[in-house]
């Protein structure tokens, strides 16, 4: 309630202090019209001379009248927030109405004129967009600095990421409550982050090269295949066009971390531009302030390399390639492990080590036709011990797509045709054949999609797509998909409806770090059959401009997503072991969200967004939460700049309620669901000069953390002490009354608590 109060007063002043006053002096008229670029007159717009705070405000025809403007020469400017300013001279003679001074205003990007991709795989406007596309820039995630781009997540509504071991705080991407393995994560377009690096590739992207990052909620398996059926996020990298010559982000916490982001622009040769990015990050603190014996945060050491390649070719088509490496040795456990008992059970600890090297780029054919092809190339090795239990996999992904885009008078096709190579291999029994021979699963995934955007008119859009994929392993898939867009003359309100079909192939032990931690003896309930979903969307979107000078943008969802052969770990029915089958029934995902974005001409800017959703499974007649997502997430965003000191402050935060948990069990005394918490973040920037920029504040500011039982039997990580009857289960004894074994999953916020960070920015354009 204090923040809506707070917040409250802050718009109160800000738009009482904004209106032009009037000069009461007398001299000429002038008069005119502001208009859009389409020719709509814009309503409250303000239209004055600065310098003499002399304006007024346009009517509902765009028209508006200034008198008394003393004779001279003045500098006459119209704006609107969500438009560029615009400025023209005049000359006032004085007693007279002077020539009308008209306004044509080109909108901002700030004003849905972002250019995305993600929603129909070409760059179109997100205003033209037929599937909703929510576009976060690096702006907005420097208000809330963090060394991945997993942690910057944490403040888009609807996506929360997922903390899923309590010892080596790996994770994933939750998007409207579905899990991570639900979720596609691309570079620049190409699925990079797929696979076994799901749950380690969303850190050491380098955050200085990041132009911006796109979601789409809901199934995009049209487009990109499966692992799209929740949603997806695309990180696009800057262009070597607009990169900064150098810029450096240097920032670090009082928990001892600090991360290190470098970007370099360069000319490799007269038509070759390079793009060169750097992401250290290094945590070498063990901290238990929970006093479980456990590290609270896990040990750090990644470095991550990028580069990117621009060529200019004389037919000025398309052509760029870019590659990263990532290396990580990471490790979590209990205080006193060092590197010495790695894979021993004397003393428990986890570690990882990853080496992943990654490749993708676009080349555009040389001809008059739109033929793009676009190739990735990845490979990630894993070296892994969970107490005492090693886990080492290699995973080798190539894929190629060209895509033919061809407007034939009111449509707009895109025809392509995909192939998808996976090699995989693993020391667990899911590469192994029943004799126990070491068998690398390797799959092949040919596809073909067509798209028609159907323009209507200026106001109706349609788009139709199909996609088919033939899997080596499970046969033929279809995946239809159907989008309507709406939008009105003036293009403040928009109404998207969609509907469509999504898959994916699971494979569980890329994607569940739960299955690899030796707590859990893994059990397979037959050959896992892909999982399908069909999801329907209904998305509003308007703009409002007020006579106050602030704009209102509204966004509205509501989302609706059935599941057949859904595939969710069993954690329940035997507390040793972790149950993975097709369920028998049928899972939904459903929900309604709201963004809001406040902007005042001051400066004062709002971002806040909710989800309201319930996520259930229903399996033998009985319906029950899935577990780990919360029925309500909410997030903001609040930032002002103070102009006499230039000083910008910055104040973020989510909302998340309760979750159901995963218990050992009917004895397990912990609580079945989460508490209300909150993540809340205070930072301070000041730019100093034109080059440098000083910031820092406080994260977690309510010092939130999940209580110190989360990991069971964190004093017995190996059940030395732990009776077990003849059928396997947990016996409860004097020493073990609640019948736990030592298990990290009961898990579901960072156990990071309030820390201070300090920062410094260099950017040389």
């Amino acid at each position: 309630m204090n923040l809506i109060k707070y917040t409250a007063l802050l718009i109160i002043i800000s738009v009482s202090l904004f209106c032009f006053p009037v000069m009461g002096q007398e001299g000429g008229v002038i008069s005119g019209k502001v208009m859009d670029e389409s020719g709509i007159p814009l309503e409250f717009a303000n239209v004055g001379i600065r310098k003499i705070s002399l304006g007024g405000v346009t009517d509902e025809s765009g028209s508006f009248t200034i008198s008394d403007v003393p004779p001279g020469k003045h500098l006459l400017t119209a704006s609107l927030i969500g438009f560029e300013t615009q400025q023209i001279k005049i000359e006032v003679g004085g007693g007279k109405s002077e020539s009308p001074y008209n306004f044509t205003l080109v909108e901002t990007a700030a004003a849905l004129g972002e250019v995305v991709v993600s929603g129909t795989m070409k760059e179109v406007s997100k205003l033209e967009s037929p599937v909703p596309v929510e576009v976060y820039s690096a702006n907005f995630f420097r208000a809330n600095p963090t060394p991945s781009v997993f942690e910057s997540l944490q403040n888009v509504n609807g996506v929360r990421p997922q903390i899923n071991c309590n010892v080596c705080n790996t994770g994933d991407i939750h998007i409207n409550g579905l899990e991570g393995p639900y979720t596609m994560v691309l570079i620049d377009g190409m699925p990079i982050v797929s696979g076994l690096s799901t749950v380690y590739g969303l850190t050491g992207i380098p955050q200085a090269l990041i132009e911006r990052v796109e979601v789409v909620k809901g199934p995009a398996s049209t487009l990109y295949g499966s692992e799209a059926v929740g949603g997806l996020i695309n990180v696009i990298t800057k262009k070597t066009s607009s990169a900064p010559l150098f810029s450096a982000d240097i920032f670090s916490s009082d928990w001892g971390d600090v991360n290190t982001d470098l970007g370099l622009k360069y000319n490799l040769s007269e038509n070759i531009q390079g793009l060169f990015g750097l992401n250290y990050f290094n945590y070498q603190n063990p901290l238990d302030k929970n006093e479980d014996g456990f590290t609270d945060v896990t040990l750090q050491n990644r470095l991550s390399i990028f580069n990117k390649f621009n060529f200019n070719r004389g037919s000025g088509k398309n052509f760029s390639v870019a590659g990263r490496y990532v290396y990580e040795d990471r490790w979590g456990g209990e205080m006193d492990w060092s590197s010495e008992y790695r894979g021993g059970d004397e003393i428990y600890g986890e570690s990882i080590y990853t080496n992943r090297w990654e490749m993708f780029g676009v080349y555009e054919l040389p001809i008059e036709e739109l033929i793009n092809f676009q190739f990735s190339a990845n490979g990630h090795h894993q070296n892994s011990v969970y107490g005492d239990m090693p886990y080492l996999a290699d995973q080798y992904i190539g894929f190629g797509q060209f895509t033919w885009n061809k407007p034939v008078k009111q449509h707009d096709f895109l025809l392509g045709l995909a192939y998808r190579y996976t090699y995989y291999d693993d020391n667990t029994p899911a590469t192994a054949t029943e004799n126990g021979v070491n068998e690398p699963s390797i799959t092949h995934l040919p596809g073909i999609f067509l798209q028609d955007e159907i323009t209507i008119n200026a106001s109706h859009k349609i788009l139709l797509g199909m996609r088919y994929d033939y899997n080596s392993l499970h046969g033929s898939i279809a995946t239809p998909r159907l989008n309507y867009k709406w939008t009105s003359k003036n293009k403040n309100d928009v109404i998207r409806m969609s509907i469509g079909n999504g898959y994916r192939v699971a494979n569980v032990f890329t994607e569940d770090h739960a299955a690899l931690t030796g707590a859990r003896e893994v059990v397979f309930e037959g050959e896992l059959a892909p999982e399908t979903s069909w999801n329907a969307n209904l998305n509003f979107v308007k703009k409002i401009y007020t006579a106050s000078q602030v704009f209102i943008g509204l966004d509205a969802s509501a989302f609706y997503t059935y599941f057949d052969n859904a595939i969710f770990p069993d954690y329940e029915t035997d507390p040793n072991k972790i149950i993975y089958g097709n369920l028998d029934g049928s899972a939904v995902s459903k929900g309604i969200s709201l963004n809001m974005e406040m902007s005042l001409v001051n400066g004062l800017n709002i971002v806040a967004g909710g989800t309201l959703m319930d996520v259930s499974v229903t399996e033998n007649g009985e319906t029950y939460r899935q577990l780990l997502t919360e029925r309500f997430s909410g997030v903001w965003s609040v930032g002002y700049t103070f102009p006499s000191i230039g000083l910008t402050l910055d104040y973020t935060g989510n909302l998340y309620g309760p979750m159901r948990l995963p218990l050992l069990g009917e004895l397990d005394n912990r609580a079945a669901y989460s508490p209300w918490f909150s993540l809340q973040n205070f930072q301070l920037s000041k730019k100093i000069g034109s080059k440098w920029e000083v910031y820092g504040g406080v994260k977690n500011i309510l010092d939130f953390t999940p209580a110190a039982n989360s990991i069971a039997r964190s004093f017995d990580p190996f059940d030395r002490n732990v009776v077990f009857g003849s059928d396997g289960q947990v016996v409860p004894t004097t020493e073990n009354p609640y019948a736990l074994t030592f298990d990290p999953s009961y898990v579901y916020a960072p156990n990071q608590g309030r820390r201070g960070f300090l920062g410094l920015r260099f950017t040389l354009d």
